[in-house]
C-alpha cells in the first residue's frame, strides 16, 4: 500500500516493518485503517499549517523552513510581550528567566514528585565534596559552602562545574546506597541560578546549546541567567522548561514505583539516571515487538539500528505535552493562545519537498526540530529526529491511546521492549 511506502519513508524503515505493525495492531485493537488515516491526518495538517503560513502546494523544502523560523520569531515577541519581558535588555536576563519560570509553573499546577531528601543530598555533598565548586566560590570546605549557599543550586552546579569522569566515577557512586526512605514527595523546584554562576557555566552552555537542565533524583529545573544571543532564544528556552516539567514528574513516578521493591530500587534508579536503552538483537517473533528508547539516538548516530525498529520515545511525550502547555500559555497573559497554536500536535507532522537544487528532502513541522536548526545554525535536514521519534508514539496511540502508551513506556523502560 502507498501509506505504508509514506510512512516507512519518513521513518527511513523498510515498508514490511510498517505492514506487520498495521496487521498485528489491526487484529488485536480491531481499529483498522490506521496507517492510512495518519498519512490523510499528516497531509490535512501540512495544508493546514502553509495556508496559515501564507505558502502554496508547490512550496520548495527552504521556504517552509524559512517560514517557519519566522513563525518562531514572531513568537517569541508575543512571548516576550506577555511576559513582560524586553528581549534587548540581556543584562536583566536574571528577571527574564523568574518570569518564564513562574508562569512555566503556573502553567503546569505545581506539580508534585517522589526526590531526593534535602538532607541526604547534604550528606552526600560532605561525603564527597565537590572541590570545584568549593574552589569557585572561595570557600574552605564544604560546610562552609552548605551554610551560605542553597543545596540545589550546589546540586545543580555539580553538571556544569565538575569533572564528568569524577562525577560518574566518585560521586554517583554514592548512589548504589540509596534507598527508597531517602526519597520523599515534594513539589518540583524551578530556580534561577544565582548570577556568581554565570562565568562557570559558560562552557556548559556553550556545549549543550542552551541554559536550563533539570535534575531528576533531585526534582529541580534550573536555569541558568545567561543568554545565547539568537533569534527565538526565549521560545527555545520557555518550551525546554515545560518539557522538563513533563520528563521530571514522568520519572518521579518511576521512583515511585520502583520504591515498592527494595531489592531492585537501586540497580532501576541507576538505569533510569544513566539512560540506559536496549543494546543487543533480539531473536525474531511473530508478535509486534517494540523497543522503549529513552534517548535520542539520532544525536549520537543518525543510522543506529534501533532507529529502525518499531519503538517508543518518552522524549517525545514530554515534547508533545510540553507544546500543549504552550497553547495554554497564551490563556495566561492577552489570549494569544490562538496564535500559539500552530504548533499543537506538529510533533510528527512533515513530509517530503523540494530542495533548491530540486532534491526531495524531509521537511520537519516539529517546533524543537525547528528550533535546534535555529539554534545551531545548521541545515534543517539535520533536526528530524524529534519528528522521526514522535511519528513512532503516535503510530502506537492511535492504535491505543497515549495514556496506554505511557503505561507502555513505564512497565517496560528498565526491560527494554514489549510485545503485543
Amino acid at each position: 500500500m502507498q501509506s505504508y511506502q509514506k510512512i516507512a519513508q519518513i521513518l527511513r524503515t523498510d515498508k514490511d516493518n510498517i505492514r506487520l505493525i498495521d496487521e498485528r495492531l489491526s487484529a488485536v485493537t480491531g481499529r483498522k485503517n490506521v496507517i492510512e488515516k495518519i498519512v490523510e491526518e499528516n497531509e490535512a495538517m501540512i495544508k493546514n499549517r502553509l495556508d496559515v503560513l501564507g505558502l502554496g502546494k508547490d512550496v520548495s523544502a527552504r521556504e517552509i523552513y524559512n517560514s517557519l523560523i519566522h513563525k518562531i520569531n514572531y513568537d517569541n515577541d508575543l512571548l516576550a510581550k506577555g511576559l513582560e519581558i524586553n528581549v534587548m535588555d540581556i543584562k536583566d536576563c536574571f528577571s527574564h528567566c523568574e518570569r518564564a519560570l513562574k508562569a512555566a509553573k503556573e502553567v503546569s499546577g505545581s506539580p508534585k514528585g517522589f526526590f531526593l531528601k534535602k538532607e541526604k543530598a547534604v550528606e552526600l555533598l560532605r561525603n564527597k565534596p565537590p572541590q570545584k565548586i568549593i574552589r569557585s566560590l572561595g570557600y574552605k570546605n564544604i560546610d562552609e559552602a552548605l551554610v551560605k549557599e542553597d543545596i540545589f543550586e550546589i546540586f545543580s552546579a555539580l553538571r556544569f562545574l565538575e569533572d564528568p569522569q569524577w562525577l560518574n566515577e566518585i560521586f554517583f557512586k554514592q548512589y548504589e546506597n540509596l534507598k527508597p526512605d531517602d526519597f520523599e514527595e515534594r513539589e518540583i523546584i524551578l530556580k534561577t541560578l544565582d548570577k556568581k554562576w554565570v562565568v562557570a557555566a559558560e562552557a556548559f552552555v556553550k556545549k549543550k546549546y542552551h541554559n536550563i537542565s533539570h535534575l531528576k533524583e533531585m526534582g529541580v529545573v534550573f536555569v541558568i541567567p545567561i543568554t545565547l544571543g539568537i533569534s527565538g532564544e526565549l521560545m527555545r528556552m520557555f518550551i525546554l522548561i515545560l518539557h522538563y516539567l513533563n520528563e521530571v514528574p514522568f520519572y518521579s513516578d518511576l521512583f515511585k514505583r520502583f520504591a515498592r521493591d527494595e531489592k531492585t530500587f537501586v540497580s532501576n534508579i541507576i538505569s533510569l539516571l544513566r539512560g540506559d536503552v536496549i543494546d543487543e538483537r533480539l531473536q525474531k517473533s511473530d508478535k509486534s515487538r517494540w523497543l522503549v528508547i529513552q534517548r535520542y539516538l539520532a544525536k549520537d548516530d543518525e543510522n543506529d539500528w534501533r532507529l529502525f525498529e518499531p519503538h517508543l520515545n518518552p522524549e517525545a511525550l514530554h515534547w508533545e505535552r510540553a507544546e500543549r502547555m504552550l497553547v495554554r500559555t497564551g490563556d495566561l497573559f492577552d489570549g494569544f493562545s490562538r496564535d500559539l497554536c500552530f504548533w499543537e500536535n506538529l510533533n510528527w507532522v512533515g513530509d517530503y519537498f523540494k530542495s533548491d537544487t530540486g532534491i526531495d528532502v524531509l521537511a520537519s513541522f516539529n517546533l524543537i526540530d525547528t528550533t535546534m536548526s535555529l539554534v545551531k545554525e545548521k541545515e534543517m535536514i539535520k533536526y528530524l529526529y524529534h519528528h522521526q521519534e514522535s511519528l513512532w508514539n503516535k503510530i502506537f496511540s492511535e492504535y491505543f491511546s497515549e495514556a496506554e502508551m505511557e503505561e507502555k513506556m513505564k512497565e517496560n523502560i528498565i526491560k527494554g521492549y514489549f510485545e503485543i
